[in-house]
């Protein structure tokens, strides 16, 4: 046998990249399954928010999908999650039920916020999903809060939050980042940079256009990961963890991802901050087309287990706009619910 065909045949027997991290071929199979779960529900959302069934501001996830999947799946359920407006793709990661997120953003009672959070205040502190946030940074000291409350009470609970690049240059940004390097919390700082805050580029608005370098003011962890690569991202995000779990130690994570929708719902899909061309070279790296061409190649998923896999998820989403649909809106007397005074 020469050696030109024994090289060929140790590539063709390598062990898959996620092998290395500990992932099993059924693990890989569910971040596939939930990243097309949540471009599903988001597509559909979309549909519904043109029919007028969806009020207000509503921010899809489609294109981001591997940045959410890949880093809640290294979570423990014991764990917390802080989101920012665009949460709809986090609480299906985080296993929320997908009725529950489509009747919140139909503002009906049955929804996981009772109809009055609507699509950027989704909420289930049962799975430690401790909301979404339309306030730009202004959840991430929130975050360090359950943080410290865990350090406080001995847990070993890790806190991640999710926040845009814009909210990179707020105040409260570089306040938190501060003291979580300085009191040592278990927290991991995530910014889906997107490379717009809403129509304006990261090269116009940032000086530092690597995000996560600022974390170096404080003397933090950090560095910068392919947000289009749901392996990529566990396995970063899991070290992060695991650090955080054994030493308190934050760690600041860039995911360089991209939005394949406009900012919103009110937002044209290109506008006039990008161009039809961009967006569509953008495409040519859409996680769950590239994942799903890696698990094929690997022979870990076929055509038509992906074909049953759609219908299932197309059958799933159907049901979860057929119950917002028939369940009721909040009564007047829940305006009186969960008010101080």
């Amino acid at each position: 046998m020469s050696t030109a065909t024994l090289k060929k045949e140790a590539r063709e027997v390598k062990a898959p990249r996620w092998k290395d991290i500990g992932l099993s071929n059924a693990k890989v199979i569910d971040l596939y399954r939930q990243m097309l779960l949540i471009r599903r529900f988001e597509e559909r959302a979309a549909q519904e928010y043109g029919k007028s069934k969806i009020g207000g501001f509503c921010h899809l996830y489609i294109g981001q999908e591997a940045v959410g999947v890949g880093a809640i799946a290294a979570l423990r359920e014991d764990d917390y999650i802080f989101s920012a407006y665009r949460d709809h793709g986090h609480a299906l990661a985080r296993g929320m039920d997908p009725k529950a997120i489509m009747a919140e953003l139909f503002g009906k009672y049955t929804g996981c916020s009772k109809g009055v959070g609507g699509s950027m205040h989704m909420f289930d502190a049962q799975r430690g999903f401790m909301g979404g946030y339309g306030i730009v940074g202004g959840h991430i000291p929130l975050a360090s809060g359950t943080a410290f409350a865990s350090k406080y009470l001995g847990k070993d609970s890790v806190t991640i939050c999710f926040f845009g690049e814009a909210a990179a240059n707020q105040g409260v940004f570089h306040e938190t980042l501060n003291l979580a390097a300085l009191w040592k919390l278990p927290v991991v700082f995530i910014c889906e940079n997107n490379r717009f805050g809403m129509g304006t580029a990261v090269e116009r608005s940032t000086a530092v256009w690597d995000i996560y370098q600022k974390a170096s003011a404080y003397n933090m962890t950090r560095q910068w990961v392919d947000g289009m690569d749901v392996v990529e991202m566990y396995r970063v995000v899991k070290e992060s963890i695991d650090r955080a779990r054994e030493t308190n130690e934050p760690t600041m994570l860039e995911a360089r991802t991209y939005r394949f929708r406009g900012h919103s719902m009110s937002d044209p899909i290109h506008g006039h901050y990008r161009t039809k061309e961009e967006v569509e070279e953008q495409k040519k790296s859409d996680p769950i087309l590239t994942f799903g061409h890696e698990l094929l190649t690997a022979n870990i998923l076929s055509q038509s287990v992906i074909d049953e896999m759609e219908l299932e998820i197309k059958k799933t989403v159907e049901e979860s706009v057929e119950f917002a649909e028939h369940s009721p809106e909040p009564p007047p007397d829940a305006l009186f619910e969960n008010v101080y005074v």
